[in-house]
């Protein structure tokens, strides 16, 4: 079947399924602009004078404290989720990659997410967990998107897909009683994945992933948002109340609403 592919798509597939992720350079730089722009935009502390949007994103928890972190991170999101163009921005930088990992009928998170977080803060974790252990749909592939250069703890790691079956094969025993232990357990095997702004993470989410507490000295933020195929299985999270339908063709349009002639 992939001899219908080209020799890039066969390659990026590979990677993807290989390793449960890929980095690349983004390709629509304009789109990524507009992007972390409206996110400064909506970032701004009354008063601030500063233009350069990477140093005020990166050295924003000199005015943020983790008390006002919550609110003012869910005021930004909701903001952007109400800016149909936003996300249609957001569904453009990594078009590329999703047309050739999922295909180009797709749904997406109706909510995009955004994390931010301050060096040192141990209130905005994310514990080891993989997500089609909540009821997400292995189908699913997650967009990952730094807006500012990501490594170390400042970063997410992942447990690579050639680490993933001992895990699943002695699940009770290596897992213990708490993601804690989990993490510890396999704390040799995960990777970090560095990736800088103008880059994008496509990733599988049901390979364990998380954070920890960023050791950094200078503040995450990153963007997160699922992306599925419409006529592929979904779980717990179904199209239209989670996932809406973004790139429907027309010839599923006319099969979805084709009714065969009444015989009498």
């Amino acid at each position: 079947m992939s001899k219908y592919l080209t020799e890039i798509e066969k390659n990026i597939s590979k990677e993807f399924i290989d390793n449960g992720y890929i980095i690349k350079k983004i390709t629509d730089e304009k789109s990524l602009e507009k992007i972390r722009h409206k996110v400064f935009q909506l970032s701004l502390i009354s008063n601030n004078k500063n233009k350069n949007e990477n140093h005020w994103l990166n050295n924003i928890h000199e005015l943020l404290s983790k008390n006002e972190l919550n609110n003012y991170r869910l005021n930004i999101i909701n903001n952007i989720n109400s800016d149909e163009i936003f996300k249609k921005l957001y569904y453009e930088i990594s078009k590329t990659y999703l047309e050739i990992l999922v295909g180009n009928e797709l749904t997406m998170q109706k909510r995009i997410n955004l994390s931010i977080q301050l060096p040192n803060d141990n209130s905005s974790l994310l514990p080891v967990h993989a997500d089609t252990w909540a009821g997400d749909s292995a189908y699913e592939v997650v967009v990952w998107l730094p807006l500012v250069n990501c490594f170390g703890t400042k970063a997410m790691y992942i447990l690579p897909q050639n680490k993933v079956h001992k895990l699943n094969d002695n699940f009770k025993q290596i897992a213990g009683d708490n993601a804690e232990e989990l993490f510890q357990n396999i704390k040799k095997d995960i990777k970090w994945l560095d990736i800088k702004y103008g880059e994008v993470l496509l990733f599988n989410q049901s390979l364990p992933h998380g954070n920890r507490v960023n050791n950094e000295k200078e503040t995450r933020w990153s963007m997160n948002c699922r992306f599925k195929g419409i006529f592929t299985p979904y779980a717990d999270k179904k199209l239209g109340e989670f996932f809406e339908p973004i790139t429907l063709r027309a010839a599923s349009k006319i099969g979805i609403n084709y009714k065969m002639p009444k015989i009498k």
